[in-house]
């Protein structure tokens, strides 16, 4: 960090911002960043959190008890099966996990793929419902029922067109003017003290070029722009975490959720983030949650 400040107290605005600049651009969801031994420019090893802190994690499975000899059936139980699906996983599964419960009103958001704790509430509600033990991971017996009570889900089903729900706003962004961007509904909330002014889809970086979550400001915007790494168009750039902006993703509307970004907040509606843009001032807020 120290060495970051005297470089850009060296080389002045211009050069910091094209520093800055550097971490974002499309590439396959899961893909690995352009160079793995060292972090985007732009950013500190502090500043980017590990796959482990951008998503809630499945819970490690405890060690079984040891059975001595002398030990009866009733004394040590053998381990249940592992779910199909659990908190923290993310694939296509998911997906029509959440198509099917959706058919069932048991959630109203468009399915993303990561099961995550909405996911998990409506999996309980299901089980309580009928019968079955209600962890909130999907077993065998969760899921036929499951499939048994809904039909296959439409490719529409799956990857909506639709704009996806906004969710609950985090309490940042209750005061102020913000950007409220929920990476458990995969949407941006353009906020003004509490009340929603427009929301868009957005997507975020893959798993090891993370789009980092915390509080942060506008730093600097730019209405066109291109990285200065993967040489790829940002337009409508709204830099708020070093290197990490929200920008429009031409990737983005034509992949959709099939891809991901090298850590910024994609936009795939180019007229929604235009009118955004021209709102959105430096030093606003831009709040970044599960």
């Amino acid at each position: 960090m120290h060495r970051q400040r005297a470089v850009i107290r060296t080389l002045g605005l211009a050069a910091a911002v094209a520093l800055a600049a550097t971490a974002c651009g499309p590439q396959n969801a899961g893909a690995g960043p352009a160079s793995p031994s060292s972090p985007p420019a732009g950013s500190s090893p502090a500043a980017s959190p590990s796959a482990k802190d951008d998503k809630p994690g499945s819970p490690s499975p405890s060690a079984p008890p040891s059975q001595s000899p002398s030990s009866s059936p009733s004394e040590s139980a053998a381990p249940g099966p592992k779910p199909l699906m659990a908190n923290g996983d993310e694939n296509d599964q998911v997906r029509e996990l959440q198509a099917r419960l959706r058919q069932l009103k048991l959630v109203s958001t468009a399915p993303t793929g990561f099961y995550g704790s909405k996911t998990t509430a409506a999996v309980k509600t299901f089980q309580s419902q009928h019968g079955l033990g209600a962890t909130g991971a999907v077993d065998e017996a969760t899921w036929q029922k499951l499939q048994g009570l809904s039909r296959k889900p439409t490719d529409e089903e799956l990857r909506p067109p639709t704009t996806n729900e906004v969710d609950a706003p985090d309490p940042r962004c209750m005061q102020g003017r913000v950007m409220c961007i929920s990476k458990e509904s995969r949407t941006l909330a353009w906020m003004i003290d509490g009340k929603v002014v427009s929301t868009m889809d957005v997507r975020f970086g893959s798993e090891n070029t993370p789009t980092r979550e915390g509080l942060f400001k506008v730093e600097w915007k730019a209405r066109e722009w291109t990285s200065t790494i993967y040489h790829t168009s940002m337009p409508y750039s709204m830099f708020f975490s070093e290197g990490q902006a929200v920008h429009y993703s031409s990737d983005f509307a034509a992949r959709g959720y099939s891809g991901a970004s090298h850590g910024c907040v994609n936009v795939r509606d180019k007229g929604k983030l235009s009118a955004l843009f021209d709102q959105v001032k430096v030093g606003d807020k831009v709040v970044v949650y599960w």
